[in-house]
């Protein structure tokens, strides 16, 4: 074997083993949602709010009711009805410890929970197998987001077969925003959007 063959099997051998170190320890959703992150960054992953805004308009509204009939469970195993949420802006994610672009889009979702939170009601809704994962990353990344898991069944208006999805529900209970994948929340467009959603 000459030694140009030689040293590419050496290089597939060592992105062998790298691959596999990462999918054994699970670094491997951290590892691609930080190079997801960097896609995030150009904005083109983003909700087209304007062009939302503008079909959502008092003049042409066609809009869905939002279903409040979702139980959750918090972080501390206490059940809350999404109905306590009725009467606000309500920012509503599904996401998982596991799924690559939701890891991407956490650090814009904190972000604007940070400077959004006491505006607007954040449900991160987790759909890992078992709640304490998602607890556990939430506390590991010094996230202050309000994570739960679903006690109930989840309406079919939110039936989604893509984690990350967003759904953004309006102060008057109507369904203002479906977002399947993931997208940098934490930009001025998007907080006016919400803001005007009141």
């Amino acid at each position: 074997m000459d030694n140009k063959k030689k040293k590419t099997w050496i290089q597939y051998g060592i992105f062998a083993v790298v691959v596999i170190f990462l999918y054994a320890t699970g670094l491997h959703t951290e590892v691609i949602g930080f190079a997801q992150r960097g896609l995030l960054a150009t904005g083109l992953m983003n909700p087209d709010v304007e062009e939302i805004a503008e079909n959502t308009s008092v003049e042409n509204r066609i809009v869905a009711k939002a279903d409040y009939n979702l139980d959750l469970i918090d972080k501390n195993g206490k059940i809350v009805p999404l109905k306590k949420f009725k009467g606000k802006v309500i920012f509503l994610n599904f996401w998982a410890t596991w799924c690559p672009p939701c890891v991407a889009e956490m650090p814009s979702i904190e972000k604007l929970y940070r400077n959004m939170g006491n505006e607007v009601e954040f449900v991160m809704l987790s759909f890992d197998n078992n709640f304490e994962t998602a607890k556990e990353y939430v506390k590991r990344k010094e996230y202050d987001l309000p994570i739960y898991s679903a006690a109930s069944t989840i309406p079919d208006m939110y039936d989604s077969n893509a984690l990350p999805t967003t759904y953004v529900i309006d102060a008057n209970g109507n369904l203002a925003l479906t977002h399947q994948g993931m997208a940098d929340y934490n930009n001025e467009e998007f907080k006016e959007f919400l803001k005007n959603l009141k």
